[in-house]
């Protein structure tokens, strides 16, 4: 008989702080201890509860070209709209329900802003964006962008309210995103006393966001804007909502290999991170204009 999964930790954000001009964020990953291990493959989680930003006409209002080697990063809208283009010839813009996965592999530079009509009207804008590792034998892939439409994404019906499936399957839901490591990502949605119910092995890591309302998570209470992080103990994870509730479900097989990190670059080893500047600066990322 499956057992509850147990609850490691309930984190409340840390303070926010701004990448750019344009992501007004909460790095939840930079208040829990020895994160790269507990929530692998996942390397970060910056989320951008919902902020009024004023109309502009500053239609660069975000983070300019930088690079990025070795992980995914995926962006998630909720509210307001993000424009992407990257040196590999990719780009697109998001809005609310929408997905941008982008593989920096081997090495690309991307550039994110507010997407000009928002930028002109300002209003609600909210977000997350995750970083996902990539095994050391996918860490020089090549460079790849997928856009989801919220349309593409899974949906799950739940009596109560229903599972967004990103990527990985639900209730036989599958998310439309292409993944190096075998990953769960959900956006949950609940109305109030409506329950959901999640499975996933002990050996796998699991998280959860709460972004709007109140939930109960087998058993202990979680507010609007805690984090869920569970020990690899146990199973099943039940939650009712106390309240109308949305939350983000983060689930993944760990890749178990050393993490060489140092701003843009997440490699193996220390060497691998100095190969990465050294490509960087020598343009083997490529050229993108701001």
């Amino acid at each position: 008989m499956a057992t509850k999964r147990k609850v490691a930790g309930i984190y409340q954000p840390p303070p926010h702080h701004m990448v750019g001009d344009g992501f007004r964020v909460h790095g939840y990953f930079n208040v829990i201890p020895d994160a790269h291990e507990k929530l692998s493959p996942f390397l970060l989680l910056d989320y951008g509860p919902e902020y009024n930003f004023p109309a502009t006409t500053n239609t660069r209002r975000g983070v300019g070209p930088h690079p990025h080697r070795g992980f995914e990063t995926v962006t998630i809208a909720f509210a307001g709209s993000v424009a992407h283009h990257d040196s590999a010839g990719h780009g697109g813009t998001i809005g609310p329900g929408d997905v941008q996965w982008m593989t920096a592999g081997g090495g690309i530079l991307h550039r994110e802003y507010h997407a000009p009509e928002y930028a002109r009207k300002g209003g609600p804008f909210q977000m997350a964006q995750i970083w996902v590792n990539l095994p050391a034998k996918h860490k020089l892939a090549k460079p790849g962008y997928q856009g989801i439409t919220a349309d593409q994404i899974g949906v799950a019906k739940l009596p109560g309210g229903e599972v967004r499936v990103i990527a990985g399957e639900y209730a036989g839901a599958k998310g439309p995103a292409k993944t190096f490591t075998p990953i769960n990502m959900y956006d949950v949605r609940l109305n109030k006393h409506g329950r959901a119910e999640f499975s996933f092995p002990a050996q796998e890591n699991a998280a959860i966001l709460i972004m709007k309302g109140s939930v109960s998570v087998n058993g202990k209470k979680a507010v609007m804007h805690d984090f869920v992080l569970f020990e690899n103990e146990g199973a099943e994870i039940a939650l009712e909502a106390g309240e109308d509730a949305q939350f983000l479900v983060l689930n993944g097989e760990p890749i178990n290999e050393p993490v060489a990190a140092y701003g843009p670059f997440v490699m193996n080893t220390s060497r691998e991170i100095q190969q990465a500047f050294d490509d960087y600066r020598s343009g083997k990322f490529g050229h993108l204009e701001d």
